[in-house]
């Protein structure tokens, strides 16, 4: 019930801070440029809400529905459809009185708020923590794969020489690159000789339809003992920090995540652990505990692979953040482009608030709040800018055509848009959402 309260409190602590700022992108440029602004709300408010506060013509306040937030403008065709108001007399401080491209800076502003916002967060993310990553030439234990990975051709140890012809320096760019590639080839090493696997088209699908939860790939280590429990029955067997696990009941095992598959199943059984101890192979009986766990602690990644650092000072950080909110904009766009494509099944993998709020983590964790805020401010613009009618990019398409053609579309028609474009909306909000439910009872 905690983890869920912190989840749930990271979730709607990061939509509020986006929301908010996102509708501050509308709302100062509309100031700037004199136009009324009626309403500024937190979550939508049909009926009633659960704060509000007039503070000179604006009101402010927090609805009881949290799918989003609104600025309502006066003389604007909105998701309000104010009808009464835009058959009166056109008023100079109304929307609709403005120059184009005045209104065409106030809809861009949620948008571009939403993306500086983004590189602001990663530039200090940048600065504060910097940038930790493994380089696929210091992989010198390969990858260790998932049942998933396996099943496509991937084998624990294997080492990642490119994909689709790319070399990729940073290994976190790896799962990434074969995952939204689509059809391709990665070649690897194995055994020192050199074989090609290829991913199929439809990978996403057979993503999401897999039962396996243990992910994709990861960087690969063996697994040596660092530390022991106490009474731990591998220490008192004979094990000792510094042994490498090599083999458990006659099998040939390397990676933590293979005994923890071998022993879950294991309930107090006496089993046979093979280790090596410098040149020694050396073999210990002894029995489980009641946890099915040997006692033993695995020496941590960091301390047997090179790890490489960067450090950004403050202003250099700036680039850096905008390059990497780049890089993810690029990322959700192939993901985009896959949700389009049917033969790709990708679209069953779209999710909704519940998607979203497992993406943070059970405990309060800045560095991901953070990073998971960011990206998900990308995730905005990216959103919100689509030519859809009721979105800023619906807006902002028909304000391009009225620059371009001179002629202003009748208010009958952005009605009407309006009205489609939130069927829209509605109708991709059921299936992401529906997918969240259905992915809970399966």
């Amino acid at each position: 019930m905690i983890e869920f309260l912190i989840k749930t409190s990271q979730f709607f602590l990061s939509l509020s801070i986006l929301i908010v700022l996102h509708e501050l992108g509308h709302f100062i440029p509309a100031k700037l440029f004199k136009t009324k602004v009626e309403k500024f709300y937190l979550f939508f408010d049909p009926y009633f809400s659960i704060f509000k506060k007039k503070i000179g013509s604006t009101e402010y306040g927090i609805g009881w529905i949290p799918l989003g937030g609104y600025v309502k403008i006066a003389g604007m065709i909105d998701e309000s459809m104010d009808k009464k108001q835009l058959e009166k007399p056109i008023q100079p401080w109304e929307f609709r009185s403005k120059p184009a491209w005045q209104r065409l800076i106030i809809m861009l502003g949620g948008v571009t708020v939403n993306v500086i916002i983004a590189i602001i967060i990663y530039s200090m993310i940048l600065f504060y923590w910097g940038q930790q990553y493994l380089e696929v030439k210091n992989m010198k234990y390969g990858i260790e794969c998932s049942q998933f990975a396996k099943d496509l051709g991937f084998k624990n140890g294997d080492k990642i020489l490119s994909v689709d012809g790319k070399y990729y320096d940073n290994f976190s760019d790896l799962p990434e690159a074969i995952l939204l590639s689509g059809e391709i080839q990665v070649k690897v090493e194995r055994n020192d000789q050199e074989k090609f696997i290829v991913i199929p088209d439809n990978i996403i699908e057979k993503l999401i339809n897999n039962k396996d939860e243990s992910g994709f790939i990861s960087p690969a280590w063996p697994y040596i003992a660092s530390k022991f429990d106490d009474g731990s029955p591998a220490f008192e067997a004979g094990v000792r920090a510094g042994d490498q696990l090599i083999g458990l009941n006659g099998k040939n095992l390397y990676y933590f995540t293979e005994y923890l598959n071998e022993l879950k199943d294991l309930k107090s059984d006496e089993i046979s652990l093979m280790v090596l101890r410098e040149k020694d192979t050396l073999n210990f009986n002894f029995q489980l505990n009641s946890n099915s766990k040997m006692g033993i602690y695995y020496t941590s990644p960091s301390e047997l692979l090179e790890y490489s650092k960067k450090t950004y000072s403050f202003l250099g950080s700036f680039p850096a953040g905008a390059k990497m909110a780049s890089n993810r904009l690029n990322s959700y766009m192939k993901q985009f482009k896959l949700i389009l494509n049917p033969n790709t099944g990708a679209w069953k993998g779209l999710g909704g608030f519940i998607t979203m709020g497992k993406q943070f983590k059970s405990e309060w964790d800045w560095y991901h709040f953070w990073n998971f805020t960011a990206f998900l401010s990308i995730i905005l613009a990216f959103m919100n800018i689509l030519p859809i009618p009721a979105l800023d990019g619906g807006h902002v398409m028909f304000l391009l055509g009225e620059i371009i053609t001179g002629k202003k579309p009748s208010d009958k028609l952005l009605e009407r848009a309006q009205v489609f474009g939130f069927l829209i909306l509605m109708f991709l909000l059921v299936i992401a959402n529906g997918n969240d439910i259905i992915r809970l009872f399966n």
